[in-house]
């Protein structure tokens, strides 16, 4: 009775291991040079391929460098819904100085994507969102370091003055 259920999950996993073997691209997740979804810029059409197309090109920018992003910026210079969006997605992987601008376009046009395809951009928008607080939270932390070290040694300048003082009083009051 033991050697059952053992005996089963053994077959189960023979068997996905063979599927396994006779699907080559399942095995590597990112080799899709046969995919028909591939393209440098998505669109908003509601294909198969929506998902999937964005998310090649969010991976994309978020690994590109500057040249990349400069040349897909060129291309989606418009102003439809898509290429406003594919903005949003290269400047939120920008630097943080465009990082308001991804905000704003994100939040502007996301109501205008497919159905399917708007919990990744809210996904993106939230995660842009979060490295902005984080940012904020950065500068305000700066700040906050560099008042303190202004005090700081506004209080070294006074402790210094009182010093002398101190040392002048003493010196007066050993002079006969």
């Amino acid at each position: 009775m033991k050697t059952l259920p053992l005996l089963a999950s053994l077959l189960a996993i023979s068997l996905l291991a063979g599927c396994q073997a006779l699907n080559p691209s399942a095995n590597d997740p990112f080799d899709m040079a046969s995919s028909d979804c591939l393209s440098d810029v998505p669109d908003l059409q509601d294909t198969a391929c929506l998902l999937e197309s964005w998310v090649d090109f969010g991976l994309a920018a978020q690994r590109a460098d500057d040249a990349w992003r400069e040349r897909t910026l060129e291309r989606v210079e418009g102003e439809l819904a898509s290429e406003r969006l594919a903005r949003a997605v290269v400047y939120s992987w920008d630097d943080s100085s465009h990082w308001d601008d991804a905000a704003e376009l994100f939040k502007a046009d996301l109501a205008l994507a497919p159905s399917r395809l708007q919990p990744l951009l809210r996904q993106w928008l939230n995660g842009l969102e979060a490295r902005r607080e984080l940012a904020s939270r950065v500068d305000q932390s700066e700040a906050a370091r560099r008042q303190v070290t202004r005090e700081r040694d506004e209080l070294a300048q006074k402790l210094d003055a009182l010093t002398e003082i101190e040392q002048s009083i003493n010196l007066r009051n050993q002079s006969p």
